[in-house]
């Protein structure tokens, strides 16, 4: 892992990363709190690492909870390149969209493609994270993402034990998806946008049904996918700090 910058303001500091051909930010407490909780941080499709929500969240954690967070950017966005592949994807998209035509059947498809490419880059970033000596290999590990940070997230729990717990909020559903939930047993709290245009409720009351958790908690919200009430940023930190505590961490 090679640091290319380094800023602190409000107690929180903020490093761009390299890790290969992965681009990252971590954010830590300026103080440091060796062992606190490493949340990771999938952002949503055709955004980036540093997405303004994403952030935000990233900096509640940091600041209010002592939690250290990190982001990378899915294939194909932020600072990496896009492959023709996936710019056909994200064209069609687009064009489906401007049509007033199904997006979800496309939005799937890319996902996927793009989850199956960044889990085994998750794992090589957590690998790296825990031997920093501010984080350790002790650090308990959550993860949390939107639409295709939370098909990455699902993906990876299956084959990462060292995700402790999930916080996730819309996706667009599948039978893949549906199949993938089952397997999952850590904590899980998800969000559903109630209104969301593309987003189908239906779908997501499915994919919760689903779950194997023996704890697992819906929220429904009004609006879209991206009009996430502001309580929900620190419900999912609350909720981070029950499953994610250290002996010494008072409980939320």
């Amino acid at each position: 892992m090679h640091f290319t910058s380094e800023t602190s303001s409000n107690g929180v500091i903020e490093r761009n990363f390299t890790l290969g051909e992965i681009t990252g930010v971590l954010w830590s407490p300026a103080s440091g709190t060796v062992g606190a909780p490493l949340l990771l941080s999938g952002h949503s499709g055709g955004m980036h690492k540093k997405a303004p929500g994403l952030v935000a969240g990233a900096l509640h954690c940091v600041s209010t909870y002592g939690y250290t967070v990190a982001a990378i950017d899915a294939p194909g966005h932020g600072d990496r390149p896009r492959s023709p592949q996936d710019q056909r994807w994200g064209d069609a998209i687009h064009q489906a969209r401007a049509a007033g035509e199904p997006i979800a059947p496309i939005v799937i498809d890319y996902n996927t493609s793009l989850a199956e490419r960044a889990v085994p880059e998750w794992q090589e970033t957590l690998d790296a994270l825990q031997a920093l000596p501010e984080i350790g290999s002790g650090a308990p590990v959550g993860y949390g993402g939107m639409t295709l940070g939370v098909v990455t997230g699902l993906m990876l729990a299956t084959v990462e034990p060292r995700i402790a717990a999930l916080s996730i909020g819309a996706v667009f559903v599948d039978d893949a998806l549906i199949e993938t939930a089952r397997t999952i047993t850590v904590p899980v709290e998800y969000r559903i946008p109630w209104d969301d245009e593309y987003i189908d409720r239906r779908a997501g009351l499915a994919l919760f049904d689903a779950f194997g958790s023996r704890e697992k908690t819906l929220h429904a919200h009004p609006g879209g996918y991206n009009q996430v009430p502001e309580y929900e940023r620190d419900s999912s930190a609350r909720f981070f700090a029950r499953h994610l505590r250290r002996a010494g961490m008072a409980p939320a």
